[in-house]
C-alpha cells in the first residue's frame, strides 16, 4: 500500500507543472540604450508569457514608475519592450508577467543610458 502512495505521489509530482516565468536573456547585456533615441529591449523568459496580464515599467530617478508598451518576439516566452526617448542616466526595467500556466514572476533590471 505504501508503495502505490508513493508511485502516485511521484506520479503527481511530475506532471504538476512548475514553470514560473523566468528571465534567461535580454537585449540591454549586448545593446545598450543611448540617450534621446526610442529603442526597444528584447525579454526572454524560460516559459510562454500571457502579455495581457503582464505589465513593465520604465523606473526613473525618484522611483518614478512609466508603463511601457510592449508586444510578443518573435521567440516563444520573448516580450519587446518600447523604451522612448531618455536622458543620460540610470533606470530600471520593473517588470511582472504571468506566465501560461498562471504563476507571476516579479524582478528588475538595472541598466545605465550613455550618449
Amino acid at each position: 500500500m505504501k508503495k502505490i502512495i508513493l508511485l502516485l505521489l511521484c506520479i503527481f509530482y511530475i506532471q504538476t507543472p512548475f514553470s514560473h516565468a523566468v528571465i534567461t536573456d535580454y537585449s540591454l547585456k549586448i545593446a545598450p540604450i543611448h540617450s534621446n533615441h526610442a529603442d526597444e529591449v528584447e525579454l526572454e523568459f524560460n516559459s510562454k508569457i500571457e502579455l495581457g496580464l503582464s505589465q513593465v515599467f520604465l523606473v526613473s530617478k525618484g522611483d518614478k514608475h512609466e508603463l511601457l508598451k510592449a508586444h510578443i518576439g518573435k521567440k516563444q516566452g520573448q516580450i519587446v519592450v518600447e523604451i522612448p526617448p531618455i536622458d543620460v542616466g540610470e533606470y530600471a526595467l520593473r517588470f511582472k508577467v504571468f506566465a501560461a500556466d498562471g504563476h507571476l514572476t516579479e524582478d528588475v533590471i538595472h541598466f545605465s543610458v550613455m550618449e
